[in-house]
Order: structure tokens, then C-alpha cells, then sequence
């Protein structure tokens, strides 16, 4: 279907152009739907980073994309977890290898600013992808179609919406799909870390009562060769006493936090305080509309588990709207899009009630939650094979894995030559073909 200003026509349009917004357009785009992609881009560092499993990397890499991030990203090749709640139950520190299942590394780590710019680079020099960096003010769905109002006046027909609008997502709102929200009593504070000691590759867990501290590792900088990101949930009183401190002051709380593991340590850029909640949709989808990434769920950043269970969101629906497509089928259809849900409910059930009970575990004190939990780590790390489950199922996830993360040869990046050549990353050894 041709792509056309102002009044855009498109197969897909994309609502939401944060990273889950920008790789599923992509995504599609490759698979040969036309597609608009409308949304703020924040190219901001805040603080924030994502760690990306090995599922989420082979989604990466067989669009071709992976090679804008090199040097950008630490590996992590351990994890370990340490208990400081101070349960009466001893509690075993846990740590787990890569090596143990095959993997030079879990994943790798990246500054979310440094992903969801690199991602809007290759969507605006994407074929067949349309990239607005505006707002949507407005969404009718029709018998046949989706229209959608910018703010600035122009407007875009499509076959579906993909609400990739985050957690106050407009898309999912007028398509009456309704959300089950929860509240837990912790902040979040994010931060990036300099500090003197090498990470080593190893992201570090700290369980406490106020929910876990960790450290996870960042790629080095020039004057900087030891960096980490900081994600610490603790109660509402404790994030308003630190708000007030001094960077100096709030690093000296860090390093006490975790035990001067990494050394004398510095706050390097912004960060910020977060409230933590939950939330999940009724839903997955609408008439002529799926849910993918933060507009169907919500949950801490335990375990890093959020964008990739949204990447693999989209992995799900470019291949079930592959298949409809091969078989002359209406991409927006309710049985496509019913096919789309189940194909992605059991997981983002089991991920958001996992995180949800292993949070509440670390903020009771009641005896029999420590011993189960206790009891639980101490099973992780003695038994072998029940160990390496765990780990398989941390970074590859149960059941069949979508196409696009099932090892596939690298596909070719869509874009233009002169498009390409403009790219960071994408140099004369990189073939630009299309796609397929």
C-alpha cells in the first residue's frame, strides 16, 4: 500500500515511538507492511538503562540493526544476588553463569537514550516506514480501517493500530480496553555510576526489605573505564530523605548500600526517583488494535524483564500478522489479532506475576515468605539442572520463540544506500539488501 502527505495511507500504524514503539515498526517494516510510526522521541539520558537477553539480541540482530550499537553495551556474563534483609531463615547468596547454558553472555546492557535513539535513526532511514515525531490527538476505529488525527492536522488511514503508547496509552483508551492497576509502597531510584573498581561483567542484586539494589554493568567511556547503572527500590520516606541529599552525599549511601563492592563511587548524570506500581490489560487487543509492550503491562524492573517482554510482544505479532498475510487474510481481524493474544498471554502472565510475588517476598517479614524464599535459592543454587532451567528460562523464555528470535540468519537492514551510509554502525562491510 503506498505511503503518501499529508493524508497518510499505511498497512500499520504505530502509536508510540519509545524503544518497544521504534522496534516494532521496524520490525514490520521489514516484513513488507507499510507502516507509520507516530510519537515523541525522548533522546534524553535519564538514567535509565535496559538489559537486553539473548532472545531480545537475535530479535536485534536478524533485522540487521544490532551493529548500530557496538561498543555501546557491556556484557553480562554473571548474576549474582546476595540477601541483606536480614531474614531469620538464612538465605544463600546465588550467582549464575552464562558459561552454564552455552552463552558467552546473559545479554548486554545500554543506556536507554543511546537504544531509542539509535532505533529513530534507522526507523527515519527505514523503506517502507514512515517516522512523525508527533502526537496523536485523536483515533476512530471504522468497520474497516483505523483513522487517526495528529496534533498538527494530518491524518493517517490504516488497516491496524499497534498501541505501543506506553502506560497511559491513548490507543488502548479508545479502543475501551480496560487495565487492572496495583500500587506497591516502594520508589525507584535510577541512576548511571562511576566508581573504582571494575564491574567484571557481573550484574549485582542486593535483596533488602525495601525491595533489591542493583548494580548492573555499563560499557566504559573515555576517562571513565568503570560504569554501572543503578536501579534501587526503597520505601517512600527513604526516597524522600535521599531526594534531599547531595550527589556526594547520595553516592556515600550507595556505596554503603552495597558494601563498597565497586569501590569509591560517584553519581555520573542525571537520575531520578520513580513510584513503582503495576498494571496489566483486560485485553491484548480491540477491533482493529494490539497491545504491545507498556500498554498492556506494568511491573518493577526486577530481573530486567520489561522491554524484553515487550520485544518479544512484537516478534509475536509480526509473525502472526506474517501468517495472515500469507494466507490472504485481514491483518486486523479479530481472529488474526485473537491468534496475536494467545500466542502471547501465558507469558506476560507468568512474568508479571513472577516479578509481582518475588517483589512482595523481599518486603515481608513474616517468617514462612523467608523460609519459602530461602528455601527457594538454596534449591537454585545446589541443584544443577534446576539451575540452568532457571537461567534458559530468564533469558530464551518457556515454549516456542517467535521467528524472529530463534537464531535466524542476520536479515538486511531496509534502507537506502545513501541511507545507509549516513547510519553509525553500518559501514562497507554491511549489505544493505531488503530484508527478506
Amino acid at each position: 500500500m503506498p505511503l503518501s502527505l499529508p493524508n497518510i495511507q499505511a498497512d500499520i500504524l504505530v502509536a508510540g515511538a519509545g524503544a518497544a514503539g521504534l522496534s516494532a515498526a521496524i520490525a514490520l517494516a521489514q516484513a513488507g507492511f507499510s507502516v507509520v510510526c507516530v510519537g515523541a522521541i525522548d533522546r534524553r539520558a535519564n538514567g535509565r538503562t535496559v538489559a537486553l537477553f539473548e532472545a531480545s539480541l537475535r530479535f536485534y540482530k536478524s533485522l540487521g540493526v544490532w551493529p548500530r550499537f557496538r561498543g555501546k553495551t557491556a556484557p553480562l556474563e554473571k548474576i549474582a544476588m546476595i540477601d541483606a534483609t536480614g531474614a531469620r531463615f538464612p538465605v544463600p547468596s546465588v550467582s549464575f553463569a552464562a558459561s552454564e547454558i552455552g552463552l558467552a553472555a546473559f545479554g548486554e546492557n545500554i543506556e536507554n537514550n543511546v537504544l531509542v535513539e539509535g532505533l529513530a535513526e534507522i526507523a527515519a532511514a527505514s523503506t517502507n516506514l514512515v517516522l512523525h515525531e508527533g502526537m496523536i490527538s485523536d483515533i476512530r476505529f471504522e468497520a474497516d480501517s483505523v483513522q487517526a488525527t495528529l496534533a498538527d492536522g494530518q491524518t493517517i488511514s490504516a488497516q491496524l493500530l499497534v498501541a505501543a503508547d506506553g502506560r497511559s496509552s491513548l490507543a488502548r483508551s479508545k479502543a475501551s480496553i480496560g487495565t487492572r492497576g496495583w500500587a506497591y509502597p516502594q520508589i525507584a531510584f535510577t541512576a548511571l555510576l562511576s566508581h573504582a573498581k571494575p564491574h567484571r561483567n557481573i550484574s549485582t542484586e542486593f535483596h533488602t526489605r525495601s525491595g533489591p539494589c542493583t548494580l548492573v554493568p555499563l560499557c566504559a567511556l573515555e576517562g571513565k573505564p568503570n560504569r554501572s547503572s543503578l536501579v534501587w527500590l526503597m520505601s517512600a520516606e527513604m526516597a524522600e530523605r535521599r531526594r534531599a541529599l547531595s550527589e556526594a552525599e547520595l553516592a556515600e549511601e550507595i556505596e554503603d548500600q552495597v558494601g563498597s563492592l565497586l569501590g569509591k563511587m560517584e553519581i555520573d548524570g542525571p537520575g531520578g526517583f520513580f513510584p513503582m506500581a503495576g498494571m496489566s490489560a483486560n485485553r491484548l487487543f480491540g477491533h482493529r488494535v494490539a497491545l504491545v509492550g507498556e500498554a498492556a503491562h506494568i511491573f518493577p524492573p526486577l530481573a530486567a524483564q520489561g522491554l524484553n517482554l515487550s520485544l518479544r510482544d512484537s516478534a509475536a505479532l509480526v509473525e502472526v500478522l506474517e501468517d495472515a498475510r500469507e494466507l490472504g487474510r485481514d491483518i486486523g481481524a479479530v481472529a488474526t489479532l485473537a491468534a496475536y493474544a494467545k500466542a502471547r498471554r501465558s507469558d506476560i502472565f507468568l512474568r508479571t506475576n513472577g516479578v509481582d510475588i518475588l517483589n512482595r517476598s523481599l518486603l515481608s517479614d513474616f517468617f514462612p515468605v523467608d523460609f519459602l524464599r530461602g528455601a527457594g535459592l538454596f534449591a537454585f543454587s545446589a541443584i544443577g539442572p534446576l539451575r540452568r532451567a532457571l537461567m534458559r528460562e530468564g533469558v530464551l523464555t518457556h515454549g516456542t520463540l517467535p521467528r524472529l528470535m530463534r537464531r535466524p540468519p542476520p536479515r538486511r537492514l531496509r534502507v537506502s544506500p545513501r541511507e545507509a551510509r549516513s547510519l553509525p554502525g553500518l559501514d562497507g562491510n554491511e549489505r544493505v539488501g531488503d530484508g527478506r
